[in-house]
């Protein structure tokens, strides 16, 4: 991708939240790529490509594919969005969600959870 393009892409990510319909003209249609997500969310497809990739960058730094330790982070963030699950934390003082986050020592993603942001760090991390 040049990088006229990609700023061209960027921007539209950022000004349209990534909707869909807005997807770049150089992609499939919306409705198929939507429909590729879709599938590849539902049957964890997209999780194993993550947990390979994972594997592989850990393997190529010469450790173990699966870590032997993690770092927990639940940072509490603002949401106008009013679907879903939402709370208040006061430790915070923010009306919103809570997103449980679990890395390994490297800092590569091992899992993310959302609550409200009212649950407890204890709670949320089980």
């Amino acid at each position: 991708m040049t990088g006229a393009r990609f700023f061209t892409h960027s921007c539209t990510l950022r000004r349209a939240g990534c909707a869909w319909r807005l997807l770049p003209h150089d992609l499939p249609p919306w409705r198929i790529v939507y429909r590729y997500f879709r599938t590849w969310r539902m049957d964890e497809t997209w999780e194993h490509i993550h947990d390979t990739v994972r594997a592989e960058v850990r393997a190529a730094e010469g450790r173990e594919a699966e870590p032997s330790a993690a770092i927990r982070d639940a940072p509490s963030v603002k949401t106008a969005d009013h679907r879903g699950e939402r709370g208040y934390d006061a430790g915070q003082q923010v009306l919103g969600h809570k997103r449980h986050i679990l890395v390994e020592t490297r800092g590569l993603l091992l899992i993310v959870v959302m609550h409200a942001a009212s649950v407890p760090d204890r709670e949320g991390a089980r």
